[in-house]
């Protein structure tokens, strides 16, 4: 059983676990640290915790491998920070992860490319937004720049804006699927464990969790950690041989994504109980060898709007895709692209690159992104969203993360740095 091999992999550092958490601490618990969740920022976070002498870290992944979800089906962008507002973990995150995740890249020949990113008007009010995202963007020291028409015909001819440019020169993209093998792989290297097809059902602390926490899982393949929602029945996911199984841990960090509202209504008192909201995104390919432009192109944002428009990006291999769009949804689980979503999409793409050809764009893949409320994916939007980032009150070494979506794989690594200071940094 898996409970029986998490044991045996980490028995010799629980007997030394001076864990550093919590001085009350009984130090009997099977593991330090439990994440639920191997996404990129779960993988991050156990990466980051894993650095710590005489602890044990496990990831519970109720797939077979790390990154299925919405960590694997994104754009692969490397953002800037522009959009989030000035007091926003989001902005804080997002511009230090940024620098981060370069520095990582480069120092271990993860793939990446700093193409930079055309933020395009078409119309004075849309223009307006470029102007306040310049505006707030000089505030926090992010550079950006104003596009001459001149200069924008010389370097992007098939490109409109009617109203204007504005330029995020350090916007890029990454190989979001080397990025997590090499987290992984240094992740385990520190004698981390990724238990996989671990589906967690339970989830109780032990005296407000001063002596940890008991984690119930179901093994057997996906199917839990909230893949139907706050509603999910625990029962659903037992596989037919019922092979559930508990283990303790001191410190549980909730980073399961598209299921963490479900793993938060395990845990907490239903008053705090959240409910999940699905914001399906299409991508769109484009088999035609022109237009193809080399920076990233985006629509200015539109407030309210629960994305940041159907743009144009690249791979590192220079393949042109767009998107993604948004749907909203109620299964995380509705991953076939809708055809329905094409006119739309073409007519959103045309605006700002008119000679494109409609016969050339095809549905290619989609992915949800895990929300709190069909809120606004930008500050200026009444009702903007931040991230959840928090401990929560009665439940000591628990780490509550909701609501990560982009800009989450940008500031993956800063999101860890932020996990590990909430459970370490006051002592």
């Amino acid at each position: 059983m898996l409970a029986r091999t998490l044991r045996a992999h980490f028995s010799g550092q629980l007997k030394s676990a001076c864990r550093g958490f919590s001085t009350s601490s009984s130090c009997r618990a099977d593991l330090t640290h439990a994440v639920i969740g191997g996404g990129v920022v779960g993988l991050a976070i156990a990466r980051k915790l894993a650095e710590r002498e005489g602890t044990s870290t496990v990831i519970i992944e109720r797939h077979s491998s790390v990154g299925t979800e919405t960590s694997s089906r994104n754009s692969e962008v490397i953002h800037a920070g522009l959009y989030y507002g000035p007091d926003s973990l989001k902005s804080k995150l997002c511009i230090q992860g940024k620098h981060m995740l370069y520095d990582l890249c480069e120092r271990n020949s993860i793939p990446c490319k700093k193409t930079g990113k055309w933020i395009v008007a078409q119309t004075p009010e849309q223009w307006e937004e470029c102007e306040k995202i310049h505006s707030f963007t000089q505030s926090l020291g992010v550079p950006t720049r104003f596009v001459s028409a001149e200069e924008a015909q010389r370097r992007e001819p098939d490109v409109r804006a009617e109203a204007g440019i504005l330029e995020s020169p350090t916007t890029g993209i990454v190989d979001s699927h080397s990025l997590m093998s090499f987290l992984q792989a240094e992740f385990e290297d520190r004698g981390g464990m990724c238990a996989f097809q671990a589906n967690v059902t339970g989830l109780k602390a032990i005296d407000g969790g001063k002596g940890g926490y008991e984690i119930t899982i179901s093994g057997g393949g996906s199917g839990a950690n909230g893949s139907t929602g706050s509603d999910a029945s625990p029962a659903s996911a037992q596989d037919s041989n019922d092979n559930t199984y508990t283990i303790t841990a001191e410190t549980v960090i909730n980073s399961a994504g598209l299921g963490a509202c479900y793993i938060n209504n395990l845990l907490l008192p239903a008053d705090r109980h959240r409910v999940p909201f699905f914001a399906k995104g299409s991508y769109f390919s484009y088999s035609a060898p022109h237009p193809r432009p080399s920076t990233l192109i985006y629509p200015a944002p539109s407030p309210g709007h629960g994305g940041l428009g159907t743009h144009l990006t690249l791979d590192l291999t220079g393949r042109v895709r767009f998107g993604p769009d948004v749907e909203w949804v109620d299964d995380p689980n509705d991953l076939r692209p809708n055809p329905a979503r094409l006119d739309e999409a073409i007519e959103h793409i045309r605006a700002y690159l008119p000679g494109i050809k409609p016969e050339s764009i095809g549905l290619d893949y989609c992915g949800i992104r895990p929300k709190l409320g069909k809120l606004g994916a930008v500050a200026s939007a009444k009702g903007f969203q931040d991230f959840v980032i928090q401990k929560e009150d009665g439940f000591d070494g628990f780490v509550n993360l909701l609501g990560i979506e982009s800009p989450g794989l940008t500031s993956s690594l800063a999101i860890a740095e932020m996990v590990h200071d909430l459970l370490y940094a006051e002592r």
